[in-house]
Order: C-alpha cells, then sequence, then structure tokens
C-alpha cells in the first residue's frame, strides 16, 4: 500500500515537472513571440526579464532548501556565493567589451577611471567564455569548502554557524567595496554589451536568457529531488535531526554537511551569473546580509524540507517584492517582517502546510469503543 502511494506521488511530481517544463521552454517564447501584443495573453518584454529574475531566486531557494530545509544547517551567508558567481559573470562580460567602452581603452572603463595602468592578475583568463563558466563553480566551491572544512571540523553548528557566514558575508561586502581590490568599488560592474557576440539589449536574447534560467531551474529541481530521495537524502535528514546518533551508526557526517553545502554554494553561484546577464549589473550590495536573511525567509515562508515549497516562497515573495516596491515601497519591509511572523506562529510548514492546516479546520476526531479513530469531515 504504501509502496502504490509512492509511486502515485512520484507519477505526480513527474508529471507537475513535465508541465511546468513545458510552460518554461514553450509556453513563455509562444506567449512572448507569437501571441500579438495586443492580446491578453501576450507576455511583455518586462515580465520576460522578471520571470528570468524569478527563475534565479527559485534556483537560490532550492539551494537554501538543500542545506537548511534537509540538513539543518542555517546559513545567513549564500548571498556571498550568488554574488561572486555573478562577478565572475561579470568579469567575463566586461572583458568581451574592451575598447567598446566610454574611454576605448581595453582597460574597463572604472579602472581607467582610477588611474589603473594594466590588468591585475585575477582579471587574466577572462576573456574566454568557458574559463569565467569554470571560475563561476570553481571560486564559491572553494570558498564553500574553506569555510565548511573548518567548521564543520570544530564542530560549528546552530546559531555559531549562522553568525559566522553572516560575518563572513560582511566582511566580503566591504572588502568588494574598497575600489583598489579591482572589482569595481561601490558601482560594481555594469553597462555590458554583449554576451557570446549577442546583444544583451535585444528582446529575442532576453528570452533567451529567461528560457535558459529556466532550464537550469528545472535541472537543479531534479538534481535535488534525486538527492533528497536518495540514500544520501535519507542521512541528510538524519543528521538534520539527530547528528549524535548518526556519527553513534557509523557515518562521517562532517562529509555529507561539506557536500551538501558546496553543492548549494555552486548552485547559488550559478544562479547569480544567469541573473547579472539579465539584469545588467552586479555590485556589492547583493553580498548585503539583509539579502542572505531573505533567501532563509523565502524557504521558511514556502515550506522548509520542500522543495516544491521552496520554489513557491521564492516566487510569492518576489513577486510581492515587485508589486509592494512599485505602488507601497515604504510598506515592504513591513509586509514582509509580518509575514514572516505569521508563518512562525500560524503555519510553521510554510505555504505548503496550508493543505494539512485545511484539513485539520475540516475534520474532527471521532473515537470508537474499540479505541481507534476515525476522521469525520464538519458539514
Amino acid at each position: 500500500m504504501f509502496t502504490q502511494l509512492r509511486d502515485i506521488q512520484s507519477n505526480r511530481a513527474w508529471a507537475a515537472t513535465l508541465a511546468a517544463g513545458l510552460v518554461i521552454l514553450v509556453g513563455v517564447p509562444l506567449l512572448n513571440q507569437v501571441v500579438p501584443a495586443g492580446s491578453f495573453l501576450h507576455l511583455p518584454d518586462y515580465l520576460v526579464i522578471l520571470l528570468g529574475k524569478f527563475f534565479c531566486y527559485a534556483m537560490v531557494a532550492l539551494a537554501m532548501d538543500l542545506i537548511w530545509g534537509y540538513t539543518g544547517i542555517l546559513s545567513l551567508g549564500h548571498g556571498v556565493f550568488f554574488a561572486l558567481g555573478g562577478y565572475a559573470m561579470g568579469m567575463h562580460l566586461m572583458r568581451a567589451m574592451a575598447g567598446q567602452g566610454v574611454y576605448k581603452s581595453n582597460l574597463p572603463d572604472f579602472m581607467v577611471f582610477l588611474d589603473w595602468k594594466e590588468l591585475p592578475w585575477y582579471w587574466l583568463g577572462f576573456d574566454h567564455f568557458w574559463f569565467a563558466l569554470l571560475m563561476v563553480v570553481l571560486v564559491p566551491a572553494l570558498l564553500a569548502l574553506l569555510i565548511g572544512f573548518f567548521s564543520f571540523r570544530s564542530r560549528i553548528t546552530g546559531v555559531y554557524f549562522s553568525i559566522l557566514t553572516q560575518a563572513m558575508t560582511y566582511a566580503m561586502m566591504l572588502l568588494f567595496f574598497r575600489n583598489e581590490t579591482g572589482f569595481g568599488g561601490n558601482n560594481g560592474l555594469t553597462d555590458f554589451k554583449h554576451l557570446l557576440g549577442f546583444s544583451l539589449q535585444e528582446p529575442t536574447v532576453k528570452l533567451g536568457l529567461c528560457v535558459v534560467s529556466g532550464a537550469a531551474l528545472i535541472g537543479c529541481f531534479l538534481l535535488c529531488r534525486f538527492i533528497t530521495g536518495s540514500l544520501l537524502g535519507r542521512v541528510l535528514t538524519a543528521i538534520r535531526d539527530a547528528e549524535g546518533r548518526v556519527l553513534f551508526c557509523g557515518y562521517r557526517s562532517i562529509h555529507y554537511k561539506l557536500f551538501v553545502w558546496v553543492l548549494s554554494a555552486v548552485i547559488c553561484a550559478v544562479a547569480g551569473a544567469l541573473y547579472v546577464t539579465q539584469v545588467g549589473i552586479i555590485n556589492p550590495s547583493e553580498m548585503q546580509p539583509a539579502n542572505s536573511i531573505e533567501m532563509a525567509i523565502w524557504v521558511a515562508v514556502g515550506g522548509r524540507g520542500t522543495l516544491v515549497g521552496a520554489l513557491l516562497g521564492a516566487l510569492v515573495i518576489n513577486g510581492a517584492k515587485s508589486w509592494f516596491t512599485v505602488s507601497y515601497p515604504d510598506l515592504w519591509l513591513y509586509f514582509l517582517g509580518a509575514l514572516f511572523i505569521a508563518t512562525t506562529l500560524f503555519l510553521p510548514q510554510g505555504i505548503v502546510g496550508l493543505g494539512g492546516v485545511f484539513k485539520k479546520w475540516t475534520t474532527k476526531t471521532k473515537e470508537s469503543e474499540d479505541g481507534t479513530r476515525s476522521y469525520v469531515r464538519l458539514p
């Protein structure tokens, strides 16, 4: 019986994933390019860009849910990995437009303005797209590996690990704000022209980037689903619930935590690289601690330990943010705080827990004489 129920749920999950893939890969281009502009079904260009950003945020939410919801490690520093991926891609985009800036120099415009004479050594290689993709993955992975190894080996857990990652976020933000670091200082990297020969200002290129972001989101979801449904996922859940018992059973939890921590950082970095190509700017404000905290709120509101909940949380909150910051910009932070408090108090399982709450409100328990219980739907 349980096997049949699990098979039904698995089939439904695959059907939902397939439907989402068709909407992203087929529906979005059709609604933008084929449906006439006057139709109410037409998807405007600005919404295509917005959807692309939301897909990147949803990838970050999956990464956060993997490390926090399933492994029990609350990170308040994932904004750093997101920004590092964005900077790696931004450096390639800046090198790709060498000689096309305001000063017509081989150096980026901000370096010319600051009277730099030559390109720093750590900018070498970013002329090549493949090298930039390699750095998008390697730099955040190495940073995460370094922090995770020393933290997990020292048994730093709980709120102490959260404080450590938040301190890392703040330190990295201050570092990138400095002009002498060679990353554009306060203004960051911006005014990108083209990617692989395609103009980033063309609507069709924006649409292509949106579709690529959607495909990357589907790929990350399938990867996370495979991990959480495997033996590795069960070990991660056991570490979350009782790490001491996992150690007693002979599992070296540090290896599992380190793996999922680095993987989570890489997913965030890939999302950051895709994000930069669509918004056209990356600066140190992406590293501010508030951004990392907001990422955790996405997962908490959507539902920890449920990949679908993480996706819903990212989409719902960022959709609300886009509306509030236009219509009522002064109320957005109040709304976000109230939403997080209400979720903590009344919906500990997040949005995906609404079904269970509704069932609880609409059913009552009936106990028979032999002690068995049954549930009766209320009129």
